[in-house]
């Protein structure tokens, strides 16, 4: 494959990443009070913090900084923590303590903050021979997760990430497994397992010869896989991967290997924002991923204070488009973390989507959402109407524990407050959704 790439400058391309450790060297700082700089640092012991050189440069407007969005996105906030929180950490920061006193008091703080949602630890990990595989999670008949060893960590961390206990470095939070061999047994003894994700953290953060370890036995060994997916944030937060990275072309001759066996390969996009669209680099990496044969699926949650508006959604979906993407997912933002700071009312986040969903044509209506991945199964809302003089949430399974539950329409009593799933109650005087009672005897075990 010999593809003509776009120049960038050195100074573009030379990657630099930023910790709470080195803050002080991102020129833009000095726009900062050292009280922001400290809330910062509260934050950053709780809740992970890293950005880097593109992100800095290319991403967040300096001039509107504390309420651009892609600072919020990358910068942590001090309301991302509760005033109990925080106060507890600026106290033990202001009065000099030991780090592990300090480190203590995050990780209690931590334990409180719902760090593995939707079961992902009780209910997720599978097993051979009665075993646990480590490193992956199989909650889909279909669908398998692996977590390379070498891909946990980003290019950058968003601060409303799901998987932030990936990188806090809490014993028993982090899945992570370097054993391919187990990957390809797993898959094997499931033939009904027709797609694996590669997650992390970032998969796109590892060498293309660590990623072409793992995906390369793959290829001709397990005859029953037909779908490989890479779940990545690399696009938006460091697209010179594909472009001048050293690794970079190798990177885009192992995406078309997996083309060229008659695997399906789709990268899954997390783009949160369209100015993480608009940039040179973005559109050449896009380009030349596409130019391999790998599709480009893409996916965000809605983000109080980052992407809570109709037009910005519709906006970032023609573009996507235009750049020819597949818009995939319109996610609610999981409750962990900061989940606090950034959920909004399920009414609220289907009106956004709905409204979103109505300014665009159909060839970006292949997005799905608001989507709930809950510890049943991904929850879309259908609606919000009235039956029978009450006022409901009209719900479906788009992907269930049990296959049976998919594509079934259940309704919940309208709640304005409602954010989540387990905030709903079954309507029209019904003791449980049709689904509960199978699911809790799944929980039991």
């Amino acid at each position: 494959m010999l593809i003509k790439k776009e120049n960038f400058s050195e100074n573009q391309t030379k990657y630099k990443a930023f910790s709470i450790n080195n803050i002080k060297e991102i020129p833009q700082i000095q726009k900062l009070s050292e009280q922001e700089l400290f809330e910062i640092e509260v934050v950053s012991h709780v809740l992970p913090f890293k950005s880097n050189s593109y992100v800095i440069n290319e991403l967040i407007d300096w001039d509107n900084i504390p309420n651009d969005p892609l600072y919020i996105l990358t910068i942590p906030q001090k309301e991302m923590l509760i005033p109990e929180h925080f106060d507890k950490i600026a106290k033990l920061l202001k009065s000099g303590a030991d780090k592990e006193t300090i480190t203590n008091a995050a990780n209690s703080i931590r334990m409180q903050l719902n760090p593995h949602p939707a079961g992902q630890l009780e209910l997720n990990v599978p097993k051979i021979n009665g075993e646990p595989v480590e490193g992956m999670q199989h909650k889909y008949r279909e669908t398998a997760l692996f977590f390379p060893s070498q891909g946990q960590t980003c290019h950058a961390y968003c601060t409303f990430c799901f998987r932030w206990p990936q990188f806090v470095g809490l014993e028993g939070l982090k899945f992570a497994s370097k054993q391919s061999e187990l990957l390809q047994e797993y898959l094997k003894c499931n033939p009904k397992v027709t797609d694996i994700l590669f997650t992390g953290g970032d998969p796109l953060i590892m060498s293309s010869n660590l990623l072409n370890k793992y995906i390369d036995p793959l290829l001709s060994n397990v005859e029953s896989l037909k779908n490989i997916r890479i779940g990545s944030k690399v696009l938006a937060y460091w697209p010179y991967k594909f472009i001048t990275d050293p690794d970079s072309s190798d990177l885009l001759k192992l995406f078309e290997k997996v083309v060229k066996s008659g695997k399906h390969l789709a990268l899954m996009a997390h783009f949160n924002h369209p100015r993480e669209l608009e940039t040179k680099a973005v559109k050449e990496a896009i380009r030349l991923i596409r130019s391999t044969g790998a599709e480009i699926r893409t996916q965000s949650p809605i983000l109080n204070h980052i992407n809570a508006d109709t037009n910005l959604w519709s906006e970032m979906w023609k573009k996507q488009v235009s750049l020819g993407c597949i818009p995939y997912y319109m996610f609610v933002a999981r409750e962990t973390g900061a989940a606090h700071y950034f959920h909004l009312s399920l009414e609220k986040t289907y009106k956004i989507f709905k409204e979103a969903y109505s300014k665009v044509s159909g060839i970006c209506r292949t997005v799905r959402g608001p989507s709930m991945s809950a510890a049943p199964g991904k929850v879309q809302i259908l609606g919000i109407t009235e039956i029978k003089g009450e006022k409901v949430f009209v719900l479906q399974f788009i992907q269930g524990r049990n296959p049976d539950w998919v594509l079934k329409p259940f309704f919940a009593k309208f709640n304005p407050e409602a954010t989540w799933l387990f905030d709903l109650e079954p309507a029209f005087g019904e003791k449980k959704f049709f689904w509960q009672e199978e699911y809790e005897n799944m929980t039991r075990h």
